[in-house]
């Protein structure tokens, strides 16, 4: 399937509601953090697709604002799984000139997975085959909410006034400032939901829905969502005749 491809139409940024873990897990008779271990596999496999295929810019839903509310120790495994894989995948994000960032209210992570983190980000800053963006401790209202504050005090402080706050100056208060807008969205696990991912990014966004939960999420089923993502017409609210033409 990836040789039917076309190369020229990949998304530029590809988002990903990595959704399943738990009900894997529960089909085969574990528990949740059984799930969340075998869901590391799938993300080593999908960046290393990502970047095989020249994908520029990979945003992974790892941890939402709202994930702050689940059994410690369910967070507890998901913050040390995080500074392993980090620690564990180093080499190939620099051996595959991944670089890394990170999207969301990061200050509320454990100091160690904050030391981590800085650490990966630093040392791949100046990779530049593909960006991958992990959101943590991250909600779109949250980020829409700090963004609109931070345009409120520059116009309080006659910084700027409120006729100069267009799409383009909100754009530039948001955590994703320097990444280009959502082509594909795809996630996985049946559900049909955003829960809170990027709604300002993904505004004309392709969406994918597919039943595989995240631990079986493999090369095969990035391909089926990139085919049919390149199978689309994309209209950003312009006929098909205006497109074509």
């Amino acid at each position: 399937m990836r040789s039917q491809l076309d190369p020229e139409k990949l998304p530029k940024h590809l988002a990903i509601i990595m959704d399943g873990n738990g009900r894997w897990a529960a089909e085969k008779g574990k528990n949740r953090l059984f799930g969340h271990q075998n869901g590391v596999n799938s993300v080593r496999t999908i960046v290393e697709e990502s970047a095989r295929l020249g994908i520029p810019h990979l945003t992974l839903y790892a941890f939402s604002t709202e994930n702050w509310q689940r059994p410690k120790e369910e967070i507890s495994t998901l913050m040390q799984l995080l500074v392993q894989s980090l620690r564990n995948e180093f080499e190939k994000l620099l051996e595959n000139k991944i670089k890394l960032q990170t999207v969301g209210n990061t200050a509320l992570l454990p100091k160690s997975v904050q030391n981590e983190l800085q650490s990966v980000v630093d040392k791949t800053a100046h990779n530049t085959h593909m960006t991958l963006t992990l959101a943590l401790s991250y909600g779109a209202k949250d980020e829409l909410v700090a963004a609109a504050q931070q345009l409120a005090q520059l116009v309080k402080n006659n910084i700027i006034s409120p006729g100069d706050i267009d799409s383009s100056t909100l754009n530039n208060h948001l955590y994703t400032r320097n990444l280009p807008d959502v082509d594909l969205l795809i996630r996985t696990s049946g559900e049909h939901r955003i829960s809170n991912f990027l709604l300002w990014q993904i505004a004309y966004a392709e969406l994918y829905f597919t039943n595989v939960f995240w631990p079986d999420f493999r090369e095969a089923d990035l391909h089926q969502a990139l085919l049919t993502y390149q199978q689309r017409e994309r209209r950003f609210g312009k006929t098909s005749a205006q497109i074509n033409a």
